[in-house]
């Protein structure tokens, strides 16, 4: 019985461990989703591609918390397949003993199952690493996601460009996507460069990842918008619906 709370334990331990530095990775700039995938893959040590380890390996912080998470998770892995082969290596006396400790384990499991995917607990998490963070640690702490207004339909997201996509082979000077309320961050061309805050006359050609910020949907629909005159009057009605939603809001 002891072996089986002391698994527990040592996977609520983890689990604590990975959220907190999925928080301070989140911190650092990126997004949630690739945070969360950064420190899971470091913890399991599964590792990661060329350009995330250059995004993690050239960052001070970054490299930091990745670095705690190697050492955690070999330390916590081994600690946890070694609780749960004793959980079971000594079975005990009592008939009812094995049934009695798989039970337990089952009940265990459930509750860090939900733990680890109840949104309100992780907002509660989140805001308590981040408190932390700012108190006990030296880690600038910046909230993108609230600078950026992220949870109100507005995402950044990369944009693959295809051949046949409105984007290639325009200008951003002649797109306009400012008026649709669209704003490019950033360029990396298909030959592996990258502009940041490209101008006006910057050409988008088709192998290029645009870094874009804008509502959720209306970046879908540019990833699927078509060249030609259809995709013209998708930027013209883009363009219409964003002069009514200012106009809703008294902005001009």
């Amino acid at each position: 019985m002891i072996s089986i709370l002391s698994l527990l334990t040592i996977l609520t331990i983890l689990l604590i461990v990975t959220r907190v530095a999925t928080v301070a990775l989140v911190h650092t700039g990126l997004s949630r989703e690739m945070a969360r995938f950064q420190a899971r893959s470091a913890f399991t040590g599964v590792g990661f591609t060329t350009h995330e380890s250059e995004s993690i390996v050239n960052h001070p912080v970054r490299r930091r918390v990745v670095m705690v998470l190697m050492l955690t998770g070999n330390a916590g892995i081994i600690s946890a397949i070694a609780s749960l082969l004793l959980a079971f290596l000594d079975e005990g006396t009592s008939p009812y003993s094995l049934p009695l400790r798989i039970g337990l384990l089952v009940i265990g499991l459930l509750v860090l199952w939900f733990m680890s995917t109840s949104k309100a607990l992780d907002q509660w998490l989140s805001r308590v690493i981040t408190w932390a963070l700012k108190r006990w640690t030296d880690i600038e702490v910046r909230d993108y996601a609230s600078l950026l207004h992220l949870s109100e339909n507005h995402q950044i997201q990369e944009l693959f460009v295809e051949e046949d996509n409105w984007l290639a082979g325009r200008s951003l000077g002649d797109m306009r996507l400012s008026d649709e309320g669209v704003m490019v961050i950033g360029i990396r061309r298909a030959t592996g460069s990258y502009i940041g805050a490209p101008k006006g006359q910057t050409e988008i050609g088709a192998g290029d990842v645009l870094l874009m910020y804008g509502r959720d949907s209306l970046l879908k629909e540019l990833d699927q918008r078509c060249c030609g005159p259809q995709g013209d009057d998708a930027h013209k009605t883009a363009v219409e619906e964003r002069k009514e939603s200012l106009a809703s809001t008294g902005e001009h």
